[in-house]
């Protein structure tokens, strides 16, 4: 798929966020990202293109964009532990480890994983 041929933005909003997940597994996240910045802004309250967003701004290295968006979702649904182990991760690759890791703790402990003592 190519990105420059005009029908990112085209079709209904299922139409486009199957075209979006199709970019993402075939490792575009460039257009991917496009797509769901799209779809993000129009249902901001849909979890799901939001994460996706994320993912594919985070793969992308796109990270403070990346990490822009998972704040943004953290503060609408803070118990998604997934968006925290996102955020984490995210902060661990931007060099900013002693950030992360309050993060990555928190999404381990939502996740029901445990340290041993």
């Amino acid at each position: 798929m190519d990105a420059t041929t005009g029908y990112l933005g085209h079709g209904t909003a299922a139409e486009r966020w199957e075209r979006a997940r199709l970019f993402f597994d075939a490792k575009e996240y460039a257009p991917a990202a496009q797509i769901l910045h799209a779809l993000a802004q129009e249902a901001p309250e849909q979890l799901a293109p939001r994460l996706l967003l994320a993912r594919a701004y985070y793969h992308s290295a796109q990270l403070s964009r990346a990490e822009h968006e998972l704040r943004a979702i953290l503060e609408r649904w803070p118990v998604e532990d997934y968006a925290r182990l996102m955020l984490g991760r995210t902060l661990e690759r931007s060099g900013r480890a002693d950030e992360a890791r309050p993060h990555l703790r928190m999404a381990a402990a939502m996740a029901g994983e445990f340290p041993e003592r």
